[in-house]
């Protein structure tokens, strides 16, 4: 009997994955737990095992292809006393290449497997185009069978989309089933629903052609785009600002890291505002929780999960159970872990939930700043640089190092007064550090 191994869905938000290597060629004998492929997700690169036993038949998808949907059939495996087809495994298109150059010849035909379903054009002929093409085609309102492709066998590619998007408006063929494209935000009326207008191009809003390059969007991009997209637009939220003097942290920071740095310790302002913030969860409970439709879930830990910047975007990996640990041991997971995500080598089970983030950009210089809640956290805090101010105190001018910090919290879960609170707490572990060894 012969089964289809399909794309694993390898975290819960994965709808599509890069096949970036197969471990295995046609007519390889396999068993469950054996690594047969990597598969790379907006976030990591995983290592993928069989399931089952058997002989791999057929590959039907090659090294790096990317956008792979989730249960797409990329392999068959050929159960016992069964041959394997004779077939070569495809060859490697090379990881991240896409259409342009001679990415647009058509791939290898696979023998037994079901022919994909032509495109098809508003007036249901048979359209010839590569999927690059069909995505920049909707997404720009063309018709695909008003073009004339120039890729082998007459097949649409990128290059023809482009250039109809390019084309003065009056020479686009509109597709036939799109919707009229608005020009201006259509106005509603009490109790109405607004629809979002439609995407535009940049030559419709006024950028010249050819004056600009266009990367593309990888896996990870996309990810972030759609989920911060939907934070900012679904969850009410708002800020919450307060200014820390970190003196006293400074001083307790390099009297620890100059008594036990022999010992390979090395503590930071950042390991510091984790332990800080993990604390000030637990001491106000309320505060460490997320927002579902069947009640407020108050979370047993303060499960810290840290921004860290990669390569293409961002990653926050997690230090779980926080308000138990050292400030050592903090400060060695989370070297560990930022080390990983930018090697792209962390686990799902590293980066996947939390209850509260921390942003910090403040060894980047930025003074102060608000970020965008990652759901399902209550919160998200952003740490600005530590710097000179002055300040009173005893009614007289003073200097002293203050490091502002901003909480955006998702009101659902998290009000003014209850935000304030935890900022309050979080602000007495940082000016009196001593207070986080009780």
């Amino acid at each position: 009997m012969t089964t289809q191994i399909t794309m694993p869905a390898l975290s819960p938000t994965m709808e599509e994955g890069n096949l970036a290597k197969w471990h295995v060629k046609v007519g390889d004998t396999i068993e469950p737990g054996q690594v047969i492929a990597e598969i790379e997700t907006d976030k990591a690169t995983m290592e993928v095992e069989a399931v089952d036993e058997g002989v791999i038949a057929e590959l039907l998808v090659a090294e790096g292809t990317q956008g792979v949907k989730v249960n797409t059939p990329i392999a068959t495996l050929a159960g016992e006393g069964e041959a394997a087809n004779a077939q070569p495994s495809p060859p490697s298109r090379g990881r991240g290449q896409g259409e342009g150059g001679r990415a647009d010849a058509p791939a290898p035909e696979q023998r037994n497997a079901p022919p994909a379903p032509a495109p098809q054009g508003g007036g249901g002929a048979r359209v010839l185009a590569s999927p690059l093409a069909r995505r920049l085609a909707e997404q720009g309102g063309i018709d695909l069978s008003g073009l004339a492709g120039s890729g082998p066998h007459g097949r649409v590619v990128k290059a023809d989309v482009e250039a109809a998007l390019k084309a003065p408006p009056a020479k686009q063929a509109p597709r036939k089933d799109a919707p009229p494209r608005l020009e201006s935000r259509a106005l509603t009326t009490p109790g109405s629903v607004q629809t979002p207008a439609p995407h535009k191009t940049l030559e419709q809003q006024g950028i010249r052609a050819g004056s600009y390059d266009l990367v593309p969007l990888d896996m990870m991009r996309k990810t972030i785009a759609k989920r911060m997209t939907e934070s900012f637009r679904d969850v009410p939220h708002f800020p919450l600002n307060i200014d820390i003097e970190i003196d006293t942290l400074l001083k307790a920071r390099g009297e620890i890291n100059k008594r036990f740095g022999d010992k390979g310790v090395k503590i930071s302002v950042n390991d510091m505002c984790i332990k800080a913030a993990a604390l000030a969860l637990k001491l106000v409970p309320e505060a460490n929780a997320s927002y579902t439709s069947d009640g407020i879930a108050v979370h047993h830990h303060a499960d810290i999960a840290v921004a860290v910047a990669i390569d293409g975007g961002l990653i926050t990996p997690i230090i779980w159970a926080a308000e138990t640990k050292g400030l050592a041991q903090i400060s060695h997971e989370m070297a560990d872990l930022a080390e990983r995500a930018r090697t792209k080598k962390l686990k799902p089970e590293e980066f996947q939930g939390g209850t509260f983030s921390i942003s910090n950009m403040g060894m980047m210089g930025i003074k102060s700043f608000a970020s965008i809640i990652n759901e399902p956290h209550g919160m998200i805090m952003s740490i600005g640089a530590g710097e000179k101010r002055p300040v009173v105190k005893n009614d007289a001018l003073a200097i002293a190092t203050v490091m502002s910090v901003t909480v955006t919290c998702d009101h659902r879960v998290v009000d003014g007064a209850l935000g304030a609170t935890f900022l309050k707490a979080f602000r007495g572990f940082l000016e009196d550090p001593m207070a986080m060894l009780l």
